[in-house]
């Protein structure tokens, strides 16, 4: 304890670095989790004898879980510590990938991603606003610079690197390798920060959180199993009625309650914020799932190995990490709605593309439909991040990157959910067991299922594109006002 005592405002400022470090792990790790896993479902597939809904929830499990306890995970932390709940959310985040490793089949493997999510939803919740509090104004912009690089160095990498270490190791590294970098962050964490600090913030909305998550579940649930179980069966048309009550209750209790979890004066009284707010929902829900999905079609329909894919599926997180810092401060100059705007249009012009590559399509084809996409959303993110935050007054900022955090995780989610439901409507119940655990090789059953997904995907990246479509359209209503913060275009 007498450690513990020493420990002072001061020695963390003079610290703060290595507690950038330590916060930019936490941030790398997740988003990499998120995306390592794309390359490897097939092989997972077949090891664990997945059906294709099955594999679309080994993603959507950990991203609805996310979703569902971002905000929640982040107002407890300020009320109860956020270096201890870091701390916490590497802690579980570290056990649920091994479990995630030691898995035995989908129900084990999805059960440990909703854990992996909850740990995920901590990290995310904590990290940056650990940064925020120890370094001053001056600095803290660039201290949030490296924080969010470590999030998009994330993304960037997972597709190569699984791809990588499914065909070395084996799929089961993709998660093994999470533990040692886990207990070194727990052990670095544990001895250089506080163990109790003085904070304040919002209470809990405990029933916006519930009705919030219920809405999501009952809304993602139906959507990925409607081709399993009908469209008019009495468990989809049930789940989807309960979602609509949920939202239209969660509404309406926002409204009236305190401290809410979304502010919802935000979107009703702030043009802007609710424009760029929506934008970047319908921008997640097209392109989030194209990684997957895309993934599975190279590998299954183009026969392609999974390092072979991971590397091409890297040209759309590199250009959008390289070109975004190069879009952002373009709008500073010019504003955020045309590029936005044009981001999705060119979104939604590379998924049509991807729409239209063949089995026997040449890799570069597949490539650089994938760099319009990483272009479209490089020229997107940055500039509808600065617009939202801009809308806002000082005073509003932490509210407003939680709404932006919950749009973007949400949308992630219904992505996977919403496409991978489209992609498997060709399937039908049988194709739908036997692509992943037969989609290599092994009777004209199997083959039949590979061509009806080639079809599934298709009308998968043609949803997708017209969703951005949408986007973009919504994106043009921002207007060009100033917001409360300055100018905001």
């Amino acid at each position: 304890m007498a450690l513990i005592k020493r420990i002072t405002d001061e020695d963390l400022h003079r610290r703060r670095w290595q507690l950038l470090a330590l916060t930019a792990v936490g941030a790398f790790m997740w988003p990499l989790d998120g995306s390592i896993v794309s390359v490897a479902l097939p092989v997972m597939g077949q090891d664990l004898h997945l059906s294709f809904t099955a594999a679309v929830w080994v993603s959507a499990a950990f991203l609805l879980t996310t979703a569902v306890l971002l905000i929640p995970a982040g107002r407890v932390a300020d009320q109860h510590g956020r270096v201890r709940y870091y701390l916490l959310g590497i802690t579980v985040f570290t056990i649920a990938s091994l479990l995630c490793a030691l898995s035995m089949s989908g129900t084990w493997l999805i059960g440990s991603r909703i854990v992996q999510g909850a740990g995920a939803a901590l990290i995310g919740a904590t990290s940056a606003a650990i940064v925020t509090a120890v370094f001053p104004p001056q600095e803290r912009g660039r201290a949030l610079g490296i924080n969010v690089m470590a999030v998009y160095i994330g993304l960037t990498v997972g597709p190569p690197l699984g791809g990588f270490i499914t065909d070395a190791f084996g799929w089961r590294w993709i998660f093994l390798i999470n533990i040692p970098i886990g207990i070194i962050v727990l052990l670095w964490g544990w001895f250089m920060l506080p163990r109790s600090e003085r904070v304040s913030g919002p209470r809990l909305d405990v029933l916006g959180s519930v009705l919030l998550g219920a809405f999501l579940i009952c809304l993602l649930v139906p959507l990925t199993f409607s081709v399993e179980w009908g469209w008019a069966s009495p468990l989809t048309v049930g789940l989807l009625v309960v979602s609509a009550a949920c939202f239209v209750a969660f509404v309406a209790w926002e409204r009236r309650v305190e401290s809410p979890i979304l502010n919802l004066d935000l979107v009703l009284k702030n043009r802007l914020f609710a424009a760029a707010n929506t934008a970047a929902l319908l921008n997640y829900m097209a392109l989030y799932g194209i990684g997957l999905l895309t993934a599975i079609f190279l590998e299954l329909v183009q026969k392609q190995s999974a390092s072979l894919t991971g590397w091409l599926l890297l040209s759309m997180p590199l250009l959008m990490a390289v070109l975004s810092p190069f879009s952002g401060r373009l709008s500073d100059r010019i504003g955020s709605r045309v590029l936005a705007t044009g981001g999705m249009v060119a979104i939604a012009t590379g998924m049509i593309l991807l729409a239209f590559t063949g089995e026997t399509a040449p890799l570069w084809r597949v490539a650089a439909c994938l760099a319009v996409v990483g272009v479209g959303m490089a020229a997107f993110s940055a500039p509808n991040t600065s617009a939202v935050m801009g809308s806002v007054r000082r005073d509003q900022l932490s509210q407003a990157s939680a709404f932006l955090s919950t749009m973007r995780t949400s949308g992630q989610a219904l992505s996977v959910a919403l496409l991978g439901g489209i992609a498997a409507s060709q399937l039908g119940a049988v194709g739908g067991r036997l692509l992943l655990t037969h989609g290599h090789g092994g009777g004209a059953l199997a083959t039949r299922a590979v061509d009806a997904y080639a079809t599934g995907y298709q009308y998968a990246m043609l949803t997708g594109a017209a969703l951005a479509l949408v986007g973009a359209a919504v994106s043009l209503t921002r207007g060009v006002q100033a917001g409360p913060a300055g100018p905001a275009h």
